[in-house]
């Protein structure tokens, strides 16, 4: 019976250490880099000794590489659930929306994800070449259905697919610079000011 009680416990406590591991790396990771980030940093963040670290990780590179997975299947998430049944252009305006969230609360896994496509993408290549290119030729499928439809004007899909994350996550991997921009009065509405904007340009050049 005592062991059914502390079984339990440790994977609680096991799942609480790795996820404290996890937001601890993606702090020193989105700030140095794979290169510059190092145990020490990250047990520093975490809380914990670099012997805890070990013990869940075999290094920060299987530290870096996790949390990179988790990333694109999360980043690829509102893609994923922009639907063929829907109205063409509530589902891209949605998909807009979504993202430009993500960008407000996510902004370190952003810049992370940026970090390694800039490097080449040397972990995550068989994953976007495969999985992601996978779901982006299904969706851009979709959309150029409703264009053949003429439920949406006639545009290269593939092109406005990424056009929305370039400028969804310009305001995460820019932020510094767009509120030095904008100064701090206009900074405190800049994500809905954005989305406002972003919205506008795309029905004017999506309406049919």
């Amino acid at each position: 019976m005592a062991k059914a009680d502390v079984s339990p416990r440790r994977t609680r406590i096991q799942r609480e250490k790795r996820q404290a591991i996890f937001e601890a790396a993606l702090d020193v990771f989105s700030e140095k880099g794979l290169r510059g980030a190092t145990l020490d940093q990250i047990a520093s963040a975490a809380g914990l000794s670099k012997q805890n670290i070990v013990y869940y990780f075999n290094g920060k590179e299987a530290i870096y590489s996790q949390l990179l997975e988790s990333l694109l299947e999360e980043w690829v998430s509102p893609l994923r659930d922009l639907s063929a049944e829907g109205e063409p252009m509530d589902e891209i305006l949605t998909y807009v929306s979504r993202k430009m969230e993500m960008s407000r609360k996510m902004p370190r896994e952003s810049r992370l994800f940026a970090t390694e496509i800039l490097h080449g993408a040397p972990r995550l290549g068989e994953m976007l070449t495969d999985d992601l290119k996978t779901l982006v030729d299904e969706k851009a499928a979709v959309i150029a259905n409703w264009m053949v439809e003429g439920r949406l004007a006639t545009i290269d899909p593939h092109h406005l697919i990424f056009s929305i994350w370039a400028m969804t996550q310009h305001y995460a991997d820019f932020d510094l610079q767009v509120q030095a921009v904008l100064g701090p009065v206009r900074s405190d509405t800049r994500f809905e000011d954005a989305e406002a904007f972003i919205k506008h340009m795309l029905v004017r050049a999506l309406l049919p």
